[in-house]
């Protein structure tokens, strides 16, 4: 029986990639932590939110044959650890980005993201692309090598993203265990250091006498990130995968635009002739998926 239900998928998975997106906003109301201190507390506010999803959607048997199979099958447990780890990196460069003015070369990251994983399709997996597929890989090119002839090379933040979520996409995806089990997991494997870092970085003092910190802006990032987080995987179980995937897109478009009314920073004609292309490909791409969509079977 077909359970989608696009118009409130849709609505879910914007306001998902809305809320994603206010976040780089918000982390600047958390001054004067670093963008390290933002991301050690959005991992102990998580973990709760995330055990409750579990709860909520009756995942917990789920979770624990996880945990046992962590145990019993050291692999498994390496792996989860290594991509805990890949997670983590991405969830820190997003929380110190918009501190340090660099949130502009995060969302080119994310538009990059998508035609990065069509290439790891096509030679990792060894997926047919269409004509229009290579032709957003193409107009992607001229943007990559715009920015290569402009700079010498892509900053670390737009490689970090474009070039570290595909490993951890591939590797959840060779795991092949439930969605909010494995974030669940890779939250929790992400506390220890989470609380390392609060105890040693010194943001517990920096924040001690500030009582809306405590009550409001901390329990407010996590809400955020756990609201965001349920509505993304109840979208993604309200749609088809392709348009699901489309949707994606709206992130990095709203980080642009954040980054530059909220944040204070610009785009300059240089940039624009990096951005210009590479928006083109997504374009192609989003267009790809909608006929993938209209061919799909009802």
């Amino acid at each position: 029986m077909n359970q989608y239900d696009p118009r409130r998928g849709i609505a879910l998975s914007v306001g998902a990639s809305a809320m994603f997106a206010l976040l780089s906003a918000y982390a600047t109301l958390l001054t004067p932590l670093s963008g390290l201190d933002i991301f050690a507390w959005r991992i102990v506010w998580t973990v709760p939110g995330a055990l409750l999803l579990v709860m909520l959607r009756k995942r917990l048997p789920t979770l624990r044959r996880l945990v046992y199979r962590m145990v019993t099958e050291p692999k498994l447990g390496v792996a989860m650890i290594a991509s805990a780890a890949l997670l983590g990196l991405q969830l820190w460069v997003f929380l110190w980005a918009p501190l340090h003015g660099r949130m502009l070369e995060v969302s080119l990251g994310y538009f990059l993201l998508p035609l990065a994983m069509v290439l790891v399709g096509r030679f990792y997996y060894h997926e047919r692309l269409d004509g229009l597929q290579w032709l957003a890989v193409v107009c992607a090119a001229v943007g990559v090598g715009h920015e290569l002839w402009m700079t010498g090379a892509f900053s670390w933040p737009t490689l970090l993203v474009a070039l570290g979520y595909p490993p951890y996409f591939a590797l959840r995806r060779k795991i092949n265990e439930d969605s909010l089990a494995m974030f669940t997991m890779e939250m929790a494997l992400l506390l220890p250091v989470a609380c390392v870092v609060i105890i040693t970085g010194g943001s517990l003092t920096t924040i001690a006498g500030r009582v809306d910190m405590w009550c409001l802006l901390l329990s407010g990032l996590g809400a955020l990130s756990t609201i965001a987080l349920a509505s993304y995987l109840k979208a993604s179980r309200l749609l088809p995968v392709a348009l699901f995937g489309i949707l994606g897109y709206v992130e990095p478009v709203l980080l642009v635009l954040v980054s530059i009314t909220l944040l204070g920073e610009t785009l300059s004609a240089a940039q624009l002739a990096t951005y210009f292309p590479i928006w083109i490909a997504v374009a192609l791409t989003a267009l790809h998926g909608v006929r993938l969509v209209r061919l799909a079977p009802n």
